[in-house]
């Protein structure tokens, strides 16, 4: 049965944080905030934006989420403070907790985040860790639910396939899809699928993914390539939306690259309708095709617009509004 906790978290590290309750309040609320129809605001608070990481999409929709709600969005970048250099990462959170109502954190390192939260007593967002994106997962979640809207679907009706990498955004979707009651397919290269601990925890919410072999048996659907069916018996039809993101990140090396080949997303596999997101920045003509991101088929930037209302509904939730 799944989790039906009402009360919010006191920080967002983790997408699974979240109970189905409370995912779907929040996509709610930000649906909302998009529509213009929130009338809460946080005025005259402040949040810190500590950025180890660069970053264009995550940065300016924060930034711009939070002045939009009245707050002050205090950009510290790696070189404006000392963050894990010069003084104890527990000790920089806990004095800007002394400061700011909320710190949002883009850090290298998952465990320096669970840190900072542990000793700030204000709630922390993790804008991406190595581990974990999942303020992506709810723009993703946002977008597929306009998607079946406009289809005349739920979102639960929604089957959404993976391709590439099993990274850090892919582990945060398994588990937001599973939470959502999103078919989850997957096609990962041997040796780069999501790590089990992602799937175990997506079993665990009764939204075990489906793994395949190829791209194109993901995005069709049915049996698996082996002739095997998930853990739930359950055979789910071809996927509405197909997803994929860059193969290298994080500071890994581009030796990975050839176990890819065959996993770039291209104007074929989206062919009958199936939509392409992707979470930004795209490497076109690796990953993806410059037609498959250009096609009619491609809402990447409704994707990437949906960063600013999830997270300001995000905001709005953590800070009590």
């Amino acid at each position: 049965m799944h989790d039906t906790t009402t009360t919010f978290p006191t920080d967002l590290l983790t997408i699974d944080q979240l109970s189905p309750t409370t995912l779907s309040r929040l996509l709610d609320r930000a649906a909302a905030v998009k529509a213009g129809e929130e009338p809460a605001r946080i005025d005259d608070r402040t949040v810190a934006m500590v950025f180890e990481k660069p970053s264009t999409r995550t940065r300016t929709s924060f930034e711009a989420g939070v002045s939009e709600l009245g707050g002050h969005p205090t950009f510290l970048g790696q070189d404006d403070i000392h963050l894990g250099h010069g003084e104890p990462l527990k000790d920089t959170a806990r004095a800007l907790a002394g400061y700011v109502d909320a710190i949002v954190a883009r850090l290298n390192s998952h465990d320096d985040l669970v840190e900072m939260a542990e000793y700030a007593d204000v709630p922390v967002v993790n804008a991406l860790t190595d581990e974990a994106h999942p303020c992506q997962t709810l723009a993703d979640l946002l977008t597929l639910r306009e998607l079946a809207a406009d289809c005349g679907k739920d979102l639960d009706e929604v089957t959404l396939a993976w391709v590439g990498d099993g990274n850090n955004v892919a582990r945060s979707l398994v588990i937001g899809c599973a939470l959502a009651g999103v078919d989850l397919h997957i096609a990962t290269p041997e040796g780069y699928g999501v790590d089990d601990d992602a799937l175990a925890g997506a079993a665990s919410l009764g939204g075990e993914p489906t793994c395949y072999d190829s791209p194109e048996a993901a995005v069709a659907g049915g049996e698996r390539t082996d002739g095997s069916r998930s853990s739930s018996d359950h055979l789910p039809d071809g996927a509405d939306a197909v997803y994929t993101d860059v193969w290298v990140s994080m500071g890994e090396s581009e030796e990975k690259l050839p176990a890819f080949e065959g996993f770039q997303v291209d104007e074929e596999l989206l062919a009958g309708g199936v939509k392409l997101l992707h979470c930004l920045p795209a490497e076109r003509g690796r990953e993806v095709t410059d037609g498959a991101l250009e096609s009619e088929n491609s809402v990447v930037w409704q994707q990437a617009g949906n960063r600013k209302p999830t997270q300001q509904a995000l905001l709005l939730e953590l800070l009590g509004e």
